[in-house]
C-alpha cells in the first residue's frame, strides 16, 4: 500500500463502510454517508485545518475527486458534533486490527486540554457550561478546559477516551470510563498508570471488576533498574 492521502482515505472509507457504519435504513440516503464523513474529518486533521470554514473551501477545490458531495460549513459542523459515538466505534474497530490489540499491556493516562487563556474568553466560551478549572502538575499551573482521558495499547493506539471537568478526580473518571468500556480489558491484562491513579479503591476496581492488574510506571522503572527478570511483575510491591 502506498503512503499518500488518497490511498489512506480510500482504504479508510472501505474499512468503515464494511466494519463500522450501520446498514442504510429505508428512505433517501444522506448525500454524505457516515464513512465519508469520517474520512473528511480525518483528512481535515491530517492536513492541519482548525477552521471548518477554511477546510470545506479547501476540500471543495482539492478533494472533490474523493468526495462527490461536500456539505456547507454549518451542515458539516452539525454532522461532526453528533458523530462522537461513530468516532469511538471507528477507533475501537481500527485498534482491533493492529497486533498490539492482543498484547497483555494497556496504558491509561490523562492530560490537560486547555480551552481558554483569559477570563474574558472563558466568559464568552460556548464551553462554559461543561468546562472548568484544574491544575496541571507537569507545568505547575492552573488551566481552564477539560482533561482528556485515554486507554491505549502499549504502542499508543487509542482504544477509548473521554473528556471530563479537570476538577473531578482522575481515578473517578477513569473508573467510569473503564466500567463503560470494560470489554476492552481482558482478564489477566496489566494496566500501566502513573501515580495519579494510585489508590486502594481504584486498584480494587481494576482487580475485582476487570480481573486485571494495576501497575504504576515507577514499578516497571524500578524493575529495570534492579535487573528483575520479569519487568511487569508487582509481586514485590503488593504487600
Amino acid at each position: 500500500m502506498t503512503r499518500n492521502l488518497d490511498t489512506l482515505l480510500t482504504a479508510l472509507y472501505v474499512f468503515c463502510d464494511e466494519h463500522v457504519t450501520e446498514p442504510r435504513r429505508i428512505g433517501r440516503p444522506p448525500k454524505l454517508g457516515d464513512a465519508e464523513l469520517l474520512c473528511l474529518a480525518i483528512a481535515q486533521v491530517l492536513l492541519g485545518f482548525p477552521s471548518a470554514r477554511h477546510w470545506i473551501r479547501f476540500a471543495g477545490s482539492r478533494l472533490d475527486h474523493l468526495f462527490p458531495y461536500l456539505p456547507k460549513q454549518s451542515g458539516y459542523n452539525k454532522r461532526l458534533n453528533r458523530a462522537g459515538p461513530l468516532i469511538s466505534r471507528t477507533i475501537q474497530a481500527l485498534a482491533a486490527q493492529v497486533p498490539s490489540w492482543h498484547d497483555d499491556l494497556r496504558l491509561i493516562d490523562s492530560t490537560p486540554l486547555p480551552c481558554a487563556a483569559s477570563r474574558e474568553t472563558v466568559k464568552r466560551s460556548a464551553l462554559a457550561a461543561t468546562a472548568g478549572y484544574g491544575y496541571c502538575r507537569s507545568h505547575s499551573r492552573f488551566f481552564w478546559g477539560y482533561r482528556l482521558y485515554l486507554v491505549t495499547t502499549a504502542e499508543g493506539m487509542p482504544l477509548t477516551w473521554c473528556l471530563a471537568r479537570p476538577g473531578i478526580g482522575e481515578r473517578e473518571v477513569m473508573t467510569a470510563l473503564l466500567e463503560a468500556d470494560h470489554h476492552l480489558i481482558r482478564a489477566g491484562q496489566v494496566i500501566l498508570a502513573d501515580k495519579g491513579f494510585a489508590g486502594k479503591e481504584f486498584e480494587s476496581f481494576v482487580t475485582g471488576r476487570l480481573g486485571a492488574h494495576l501497575l504504576l510506571a515507577a514499578v516497571i522503572w524500578h524493575n529495570w533498574e534492579t535487573g528483575a527478570p520479569v519487568k511487569r511483575s508487582l509481586i514485590a510491591y503488593d504487600h
